[in-house]
Parts: C-alpha cells; sequence; structure tokens
C-alpha cells in the first residue's frame, strides 16, 4: 500500500514538473494580445468551462458613471467568442497609443493570463499594450527604441521640514556623466499615486529617452517625488510595510507640512548631487491632477524658483469652502491674489495649462483661466478629448518637454 502511494504521489509530481517546465519554456497555451498588421487587436483567453468571457479596457467605447466628483468615464466591455475552450475578441482599428484592459471570466475581472505586461494605478492592476504605426507617434514615443537610454534611480533624501527620509525617482538622460549644467524638471503625480506613477503608468523615461534622442526635447533631469507628505515612498517600499493603496495615497499620521511648503527640500537635495543649472531658467516644476494643484501653489509660493509650470487637468485648492466657485475662492483669497501677482511680475517664461474637454474639474481650470485672463496674466492653453486620464497626461508630458529649457 504504501510503496502504490509512493507510486502515486511520483507520478504526479512528475506531471505537475512536465507542466511546470512547459509553462516557464512556452509560457500561455495562446498568445494575447495580438497586435495585427491592420492595427486591430485579438485577445485570446483559455476558459474552457467559462459560460461567459468579456474584455474591457481603454480602447472601447467608455460608459458614463456617477462619482462622489460628478459624471465620469469607465472603460467599455465587449463579449468575446468562444471556439473550442478558447474565447477570442478582435478590436477595430486601433490609433497609436498605449492601452489598458482587463479580461472579465464569469464576473470576476482578472489580469489577461497571456500578458505579462501590467501596471498598477493606486490599488487597481490592468495588463497593457501598445500600438504604433510610424516613427514619432504617440505609441512609438511611449516604447522602448533603439535610442541611448537615460537612467532611472530610486534615491532617498533627507526632508528637514518633514522630519523624515523620502525617495524620489530620478531620471538622468543618456551621456549625463560627460555633461553639466542640465536643466531640471519636477514632474508630480496625482492623488493616490507615489514616485512610481510617471515611470510606469505616464512612460516618462520611455518618453524623455525618444525626445532627446531626436532633438525634440533638451537633455534634462527629471525628478518624480511622492507627493503624499505623510508618506516616506511608494506602498512596500517603506517601513509600512505592504499595506493597500488608496486614493488618498497616505496612511498614519497627518503630515507635518504641506508638499508646496517642503518642496525646497527636494530642490536642494537635487542642486547638491546632481549636475545641475541652480537658476530660474533651468527649472520646470508640472504635474497631474493633484500634482497640478501642488504645482500651482508651488510655483506661487517660489515666484522667482521656476520659469516654466505646467498645469496637467490640475485639482485646484486654495482651501476655504469648497462650495464656492474655483474662480470666486480666488477673487476671495487676498494672499493668493498677491503670489500670483508677484509669480507673473518675476515673468515666467511658460505657464501651461492643459486639460480634457470632459475632465470633472475642467470647470476648476476654467475658473484659473477666467481670473487669469482678467488680470492679464499671460498663460498657454491646451484642450484634449477625454477625461481624467492618463492617455491625457502622457500627450501632456510630451508636449511641455518639448516648450520648456529652449
Amino acid at each position: 500500500m504504501k510503496k502504490s502511494l509512493l507510486s502515486i504521489a511520483l507520478s504526479a509530481m512528475t506531471l505537475f514538473t512536465a507542466y511546470a517546465q512547459e509553462a516557464l519554456w512556452s509560457g500561455s497555451q495562446v498568445t494575447s494580445p495580438v497586435v495585427n498588421a491592420d492595427g486591430t487587436v485579438t485577445f485570446n483567453v483559455v476558459a474552457p468551462q467559462a459560460k461567459k468571457v468579456e474584455v474591457t479596457g481603454d480602447f472601447l467605447t467608455p460608459v458614463e458613471v456617477d462619482t462622489p466628483f460628478g459624471k465620469s468615464t469607465q472603460p467599455g466591455k465587449a463579449e468575446m467568442k468562444q471556439n473550442n475552450g478558447v474565447w477570442s475578441f478582435t478590436s477595430q482599428k486601433l490609433l497609436p497609443e498605449l492601452y489598458s484592459y482587463n479580461v472579465i471570466i464569469d464576473g470576476m475581472s482578472i489580469l489577461d493570463p497571456s500578458n505579462v505586461y501590467v501596471n498598477r494605478d493606486i490599488a487597481s492592476l490592468t495588463s497593457i499594450f501598445i500600438v504604433t504605426e510610424k516613427k514619432g507617434d504617440k505609441g512609438d514615443i511611449y516604447q522602448v527604441n533603439e535610442v541611448p537610454h537615460g537612467d532611472v534611480a530610486k534615491v532617498w533624501y533627507d526632508s528637514p521640514t518633514l522630519k523624515m527620509q523620502r525617495r524620489l525617482t530620478v531620471y538622468t538622460p543618456a551621456g549625463y556623466d560627460k555633461g553639466k549644467d542640465y536643466p531640471v524638471m519636477y514632474l508630480l503625480h496625482g492623488a493616490g499615486g507615489d514616485e512610481d506613477a510617471w515611470t510606469t503608468l505616464g512612460r516618462a523615461a520611455q518618453i524623455m529617452d525618444n525626445l532627446i534622442a531626436t532633438g525634440k526635447a533638451k537633455p534634462m533631469i527629471v525628478v518624480m517625488p511622492n507627493g503624499n507628505t505623510n508618506c516616506q515612498a511608494a506602498p512596500g517600499a517603506w517601513s509600512r510595510g505592504m499595506y493597500m493603496p488608496s486614493f488618498r495615497g497616505s496612511i498614519g499620521q497627518p503630515a507635518l507640512a504641506s508638499m508646496d511648503e517642503s518642496f525646497m527640500d527636494i530642490v536642494n537635495y537635487v542642486e547638491s548631487h546632481y549636475k545641475v543649472a541652480k537658476d530660474k531658467k533651468h527649472r520646470a516644476v508640472c504635474g497631474l491632477s493633484m500634482g497640478g494643484g501642488h504645482s500651482f501653489a508651488i510655483s506661487r509660493r517660489y515666484p522667482d524658483t521656476f520659469d516654466y509650470v505646467g498645469l496637467f487637468s490640475a485639482g485646484l485648492h486654495i482651501g476655504g469652502s469648497q462650495q464656492k466657485s474655483f474662480y470666486q475662492a480666488l477673487k476671495d483669497n487676498k494672499e493668493v491674489q498677491g503670489q500670483l501677482d508677484r509669480l507673473f511680475k518675476a515673468k515666467p517664461a511658460l505657464y501651461w495649462i492643459a486639460i480634457g474637454k470632459t475632465d470633472f474639474l475642467y470647470e476648476q481650470n476654467t475658473d484659473l483661466r477666467k481670473y487669469l485672463d482678467e488680470k492679464g496674466y499671460p498663460y498657454k492653453y491646451r484642450e484634449t478629448d477625454g477625461g481624467h486620464i492618463w492617455r491625457n497626461w502622457r500627450i501632456y508630458l510630451s508636449e511641455f518637454a518639448q516648450m520648456i529649457f529652449k
């Protein structure tokens, strides 16, 4: 009896090992996604026992939903068709872009089992793929090309204002060691994000590599801090451990200071550890959503420090009643009025506002533009289709990087 049980166990182990080796060497039983020559994309999922399989992603027609912040959109869905246990769906021709998606099997959303390329956005994981048609299109700019590559480092700096060690992501361009006096772009993430967001979801390193290699952007250092000032680093990357990321992006005790109050700790670290020029015309600050709000506040607080300011779908807050329109809040706040007056008297080389037509923060940004217009403060404005999405923010980074340090 013992011999029989041992034989069964060994046979089971052999079968498991053989299956594991097959999976190791050949990957999944199907390929997915497949970017076809005509620009369509085919998704394949092996699920012979499933009753219904769908794909949901930002390449499908979005669905409008109500949120606590107003109307928003969610990715659309499409049903997949089964053939011998393999479920498939082929999209329409897709424009060059980076796309995110998930598979839904009998109501349960999962990553595509055949796609190892994944992004985390706050607490959501999605599979990703890139479509490109020709050199220089969006897909091409977002992918890794055969060009000189910069380096991306995770570095720790001391923040005396926040009384803690904190982590930055720093991009240095190809050939950094041979140069000096580089300009610096400080690139800030949105709510729920961290110092990893722009290099994963935003494709910042690929964008900068490709723009610099083609001469469309100046070689520059890009500094991506963590905007949650009561956190040291991204979830799992500091002593608080592997906690669940949240929209607020932070846990624990209240912060000792705001992002704008503590921001010069970051600038001082960068200018004492990297080969950078230390004057206004070689500094830019920009960010998306919460990071756009941070950029709005930082540029006001330090009017002689940054020559280039970029607000990407900015979440604009200056305290006081949230029932007021942002325009009225500006009109009522003498301190902020004075800060903006000093900022524009310092004549920034570029003050750039960009937002999507259906972004839930559109009205706030329209209010800011109304106030700036009344004061005669110069700025440039960029409006795109779509809402509060990474697809827009990658566009804004790509365009802003080409306009600065000229």
